[in-house]
């Protein structure tokens, strides 16, 4: 028995629609529920024009989509689920003046109008043109950071990422809401560095050698979180980013790592610790790292469309009760 390619896609994208509202819906329910995500993208060749998969989830679900962009407004979008919505409230014109839109714009912006939501792409488009906004090339567009504070303003709205930790890589467009750095891509940019002299390379393996013991630390912490123990954690992170190797351009990268000090350790300001009522009580297990879709051309749109929903329905946990890990922490990515 034999089977043609173009046969394939048709089985595949035949009913794909089926498929499409269930990744949505896997999205929908897994933001609600979930105290983590991990986000990720990479690049996505199709009908020889370069996309970007992105890929959202964490232990319990995964949905890969594939778009042209991977700024952050691609990523608001993405996050609504497929029924992006548009809102003007507190939160929206926060997220505006703190991205550096003026304050009279932002306040002709909410003028009589807050709150209030659009549903669609147009009216709101409508909304700023008629406001003397107009799509312009660069991350500083006004019109790009309105359209970015009402998505996040939907968001808000819908309580879509209350009390959800977006973990990544420290890329820009992830970096929204409350967010937390992946400490392997942290410690990959040091074993990207180029070391030319035995020094060096001693202060580099040292410096890895460090990370990877207080790694350990952390998950030996996560079965039994004391809060003096999360101190001396920190103190030890401290101790290594703030350390002095001689090594120019190593020094220069802990120096980095620790401006965004509060990112790497929201592992021991989230989870639950012994004789700290008030913390959440939600264990969320480790999970590995995001699976990277492969880079080939399709001969059909669809087809596209179908790869994104299968990988991700390929993701999903079996259809049993969740065996959750205790011992592993949340916001710590697995090698």
């Amino acid at each position: 028995m034999s089977i043609s390619k173009r046969q394939v896609v048709r089985i595949l994208t035949g009913k794909i629609d089926v498929f499409v509202a269930e990744a949505k819906q896997v999205l929908t329910a897994g933001l609600a529920s979930a105290g983590w995500v991990s986000v990720d993208d990479t690049g996505a060749r199709h009908g020889a024009v370069n996309g970007v998969c992105t890929q959202i989830g964490n232990d319990r679900f995964a949905v890969f989509t594939t778009t042209k962009s991977k700024s952050r407004l691609n990523f608001l979008q993405l996050l609504h689920g497929g029924s992006a919505r548009w809102v003007l409230n507190a939160a929206s014109r926060a997220y505006m003046l703190e991205r550096g839109l003026p304050v009279i714009t932002t306040d002709l912006l909410h003028a009589g109008r807050e709150p209030s939501g659009f549903e669609d792409a147009a009216s709101w488009d409508a909304h700023l043109l008629a406001h003397g906004l107009e799509p312009k090339d660069g991350p500083l567009d006004p019109f790009r950071i309105a359209s970015e504070g009402a998505l996040w303003g939907g968001l808000t709205e819908a309580k879509t990422l209350d009390g959800t930790v977006i973990l990544s890589d420290g890329a820009g467009q992830f970096a929204i809401g409350e967010h937390a750095r992946c400490w392997v891509h942290m410690e990959r940019q040091i074993h990207a560095l180029d070391s030319f002299t035995e020094p060096q390379r001693r202060a580099k393996a040292l410096t890895q050698s460090r990370i990877w013991w207080l790694y350990n630390d952390i998950k030996a912490w996560c079965l039994d979180p004391t809060p003096r123990r999360a101190r001396e954690l920190a103190r030890r992170f401290d101790r290594i980013v703030g350390m002095k190797t001689r090594f120019v351009t190593l020094d220069r990268l802990l120096a980095r790592i620790r401006t965004d000090r509060q990112s790497f350790l929201k592992i021991l300001q989230r989870y639950p610790q012994r004789g700290d009522p008030a913390q959440d009580q939600r264990r969320n297990p480790q999970r590995p790292g995001p699976c990277r879709p492969r880079h080939h051309a399709q001969h059909d749109e669809d087809l596209q469309q179908a790869r994104c929903q299968l990988l991700g329905l390929s993701r999903q946990p079996p259809r049993h009760p969740w065996q959750q890990d205790p011992t592993a922490p949340v916001l710590l990515a697995a090698r």
